[in-house]
């Protein structure tokens, strides 16, 4: 393993992850704890059958080990970091594929003092695919999803609910204006919790559903969402990222069953758009990302950039990106920038505390692209970059 500090802006190899995962659908599926390690919990195989293995990155020497599993396996659930350096992992659904899902509800919480995982609660409403956004008081905000409908449909969801580490338990929150699943939320510089696009189903037949546009902000002070501008384009599979001035940036991500003017789309969007809090919660175009992409991550740097690496097709799904490129949020513009030794989608990355990004696990080809045709084709590679 090279040591990338002496070679600012190219990635280099870290440590293998313990199993190859696609982390799909979790929020925030990687967490920095308190002591600088990172924990992935959970996800799925090839197979898209969950998994309960739990992995701890060490930045000191680049390497991952495997910490105590979940009591529960699960996939499409939420990471969150919990104010008192715990972590919360909340609903998903466990076993093999299934349509429709059959999400959980139940949570766990893991303390990185024993490596133990513990109960956490029923959550009122069994999701996945949902929102955890940890709020300025610690508690945490769950939000939308999907649910089962029937024997042959899904649903998503309005509700959202409140998790309170000093009273174990959940309590209902308000619920949203819109339902929405697989949407990113974002906790803004003034407490509330903003949410924008995401997917809902729209047929009894559960391969139905459409990206929304639609963006609401939640209020902890009143428990209640508001609308606020709408993105330009649905969007479902970008990502929202806090910049330093409290505005917000969304990036990529695709429509799903159609454009905008009926005709089917099967590339992801390379358009980004920046929502301002004081300007009435309007979104802006910004200038276009070098390349659209989706399920890729995002990630705000300690220079206040944004990194955006990785993704693939919306539709297609054949390939992950190696690909990155870099947002000034002063002059608004486009740098491309080294690229990632493995192409990959739906894979962990986050910004260690000495300010290098770390990507990990994820899937390298799908379908047809795959050498054997299988669903997924995995990775447990990881990698370093420092920029």
């Amino acid at each position: 393993m090279t040591d990338d500090r002496r070679d600012p802006g190219r990635w280099s190899a870290a440590g293998p992850l313990p199993w190859e995962r696609i982390l799909s659908g979790a929020a925030s599926v990687a967490v920095r704890l308190a002591d600088g390690r990172v924990l992935i919990a959970g996800g799925a195989d090839a197979a898209l059958t969950a998994q309960d293995g739990t992995a701890l990155f060490d930045p000191r020497h680049g390497t991952w080990s495997e910490g105590r599993p979940l009591a529960t396996a699960r996939r499409m659930h939420s990471t969150t970091l919990l104010a008192d350096g715990r972590v919360l992992v909340t609903g998903g659904f466990t076993g093999p594929n299934a349509s429709p899902v059959q999400p959980l509800a139940t949570a766990e919480v893991y303390d990185p003092a024993s490596g133990d995982w513990s109960p956490a609660g029923e959550l009122h409403e069994a999701r996945c695919g949902h929102s955890a956004t940890l709020l300025p008081d610690g508690r945490v905000l769950v939000a939308g999803g999907t649910a089962r409908r029937s024997a042959g449909s899904e649903r998503s969801l309005y509700s959202a609910e409140l998790f309170d580490p000093l009273i174990p338990g959940w309590a209902k929150a308000g619920d949203m204006t819109d339902a929405r699943a697989f949407h990113p939320a974002v906790a803004l510089p003034d407490g509330r919790v903003l949410v924008a696009g995401g997917w809902v189903a729209t047929r009894r037949d559960w391969r139905g559903g459409s990206a929304l546009a639609y963006g609401e902000c939640y209020d902890p002070a009143t428990d209640t969402w508001t609308p606020t501008g709408s993105l330009s384009a649905p969007r479902s599979g970008h990502e929202l990222t806090v910049l330093a001035d409290g505005s917000v940036l969304a990036t990529g991500g695709g429509e799903d069953e159609g454009g905008a003017d009926g005709r089917l789309d099967p590339y992801s969007r390379a358009t980004a758009e920046r929502w301002y809090p004081a300007d009435g919660g309007r979104w802006t175009r910004e200038n276009d990302m070098p390349c659209g992409r989706t399920q890729h991550r995002a990630v705000r740097l300690r220079t206040g950039e944004v990194l955006v690496m990785g993704g693939g097709n919306h539709l297609l799904g054949d390939a992950g990106y190696r690909s990155a490129a870099r947002y000034d949020p002063e002059t608004r513009h486009w740098k491309a920038v080294s690229g990632m030794a493995v192409g990959r989608t739906d894979f962990a990355a986050v910004v260690l505390s000495d300010g290098r990004v770390l990507v990990a696990g994820g899937t390298v080809r799908s379908g047809p692209a795959t050498p054997t045709g299988a669903a997924h084709l995995l990775t447990s590679t990881s990698e370093l970059c420092v920029l």
